[in-house]
Formats: C-alpha cells, sequence, structure tokens
C-alpha cells in the first residue's frame, strides 16, 4: 500500500502544565515506507515529535492522521499500530521478567484485556528475537543483560507489534559497532518491506544505503526537510542547526 502514513496539518503539542508549545505549526507529511532521521540541537524538539506522533502528548491545535486514524480520537488504536522505541530505558536488575516475556509483552495491545498469548503471538516474538540475534538470550532475566542487549529486546519487543510505523528515539546509543551496523540494516530492511522508520539520532555513520530523509528541528518547528544520501545527512543537519546537531 502507499500514500501517507502520518499527515500532521497545524499541530501544536504542549506539556501538562508547560506556559509555551513544545511543538509550534508542524506540517509534514511521511509515506509508507519512508526513511526518515531527525535531528537537531538539544532541546529542538525531535523526542517531542514522536511522542506526538505515537499519542503521549496533548495536541492542542491542528490535527493528525497517523495510519489513517484520527489520532485526536483514537490514540489507542494509534499506538497498536506504532512501535517506540524509548531513549536510554535500563530495567531494574532485579525485574522479575525473561528477555522472551518483554519481547511478548509487544503482542499485548493485539490481545486485549486477560487473553492469553496464543501460538501466532508466541510465533511472532520469537521472529522478532531472531530479527535482532538475540533468541539466545530468550530465557535471560532481563535486568542482567547488558545495555546493548536490553536495546535489542526493546527494538524485538517493538517488532513483535507488528507495526506499520517503528519510531526510534536514539537507537544506537549502547551498541557496538557490529550492533550498530546489524541494527541500522534491519530498519533498511523494515523500510524497504513498506514500514514507515523515523529515527531520531546524533549518530550518521552508519545510515543504511537508501534514501534518507532527514528533517531538522529547532525550537519545536521543522526548519529543514531534504532527501539525500546517507553521506549528506551530518552536513545537513550540522549546516540547519549551527554548532551543535547533538540530541
Amino acid at each position: 500500500m502507499t500514500g501517507p502514513t502520518i499527515t500532521l496539518s497545524g499541530v501544536y503539542t504542549a506539556y501538562e502544565g508547560a506556559a509555551n508549545p513544545s511543538l509550534r505549526n508542524i506540517n509534514l507529511t511521511i509515506d509508507r515506507g519512508e526513511f526518515v532521521v531527525v535531528g537537531g540541537p538539544n532541546g529542538a524538539g525531535k523526542t517531542t515529535l514522536l511522542e506526538t506522533i505515537n499519542g503521549m502528548l496533548r495536541i492542542t491545535h491542528g490535527s493528525a492522521r497517523i495510519c489513517g486514524i484520527n489520532l485526536l480520537e483514537d490514540g489507542v488504536g494509534v499506538r497498536r499500530r506504532v512501535g517506540y522505541v524509548i531513549q536510554n530505558f535500563a530495567f531494574d536488575p532485579l525485574s522479575p521478567f525473561t528477555a522472551g516475556e518483554v519481547v511478548l509483552m509487544g503482542r499485548y495491545g493485539r490481545l486485549g484485556y486477560l487473553n492469553r498469548p496464543k501460538e501466532p503471538d508466541i510465533r511472532a516474538a520469537r521472529q522478532a528475537m531472531q530479527m535482532l540475534g538475540i533468541e539466545d538470550l530468550a530465557d535471560a532475566p532481563i535486568g542482567t543483560l547488558s545495555g546493548g542487549q536490553q536495546q535489542k529486546v526493546l527494538i524485538a519487543q517493538n517488532l513483535a507489534k507488528e507495526p506499520e510505523i517503528m519510531l526510534l528515539d536514539e537507537p544506537f546509543s549502547n551498541l557496538d559497532l557490529i550492533a550498530k551496523h546489524s541494527v541500522s540494516t534491519l530498519l533498511h530492511d523494515l523500510a524497504g518491506a513498506g514500514i514507515t522508520v523515523i529515527v531520531v539520532s546524533h549518530a550518521f555513520d552508519d545510515l543504511p544505503p537508501r534514501p534518507i530523509r532527514i528533517l531538522v528541528m529547532n525550537g519545536g518547528e521543522v526548519t529543514a526537510d531534504h532527501t539525500c544520501t546517507p553521506d549528506e545527512v551530518e552536513d545537513i543537519v550540522r549546516t540547519a542547526s549551527g554548532s551543535d546537531a547533538r540530541a
């Protein structure tokens, strides 16, 4: 299927109790299968944009359709179709869950309340772990894994949802060079399969070999929007952001 999977029209958002909007007049259309990198300086609104797309932040003005759903009317329905890997999440070392159980939690939105996972759910979770190369960690307590392994588990959890959109906030931050390349290749394949991939990152050295749409944010606004090659991304971000293009 072709066409936009994300449409934001004149969107303003605000955190509870904030005097000023976090995002300002965002007009954005993103098609299915696009690979989008969001860059910009600290506090520019990059994570806020992901939270808005996922229906986690209140839209005060404007309209949004995500996966064909009116976000203002059905945020839960949107989140069932969107995978969101948050930044720098760490599990308690004493967490009682195994890595396999955490990945299976990605299916809960499809199951509904009080329904137990069935074979298709278990199969989807197992396949997601295989895609990340972590099937051998299925029985390991999640809190005992390294930061990079936990990051892969969280990505697998969201893949198990079989999402139409994958949002990833600094997905490479805890990964070594080999793992970073593996995850980059996976995201490339997901976009090739028609899943919209949006990555907030300050690491531009291992982007997949495909057209990259780069959104640069400043002060809660999108100030640059270009499609380019992976080698051009860093220069575009730095030029549009000034001297500090870090997340």
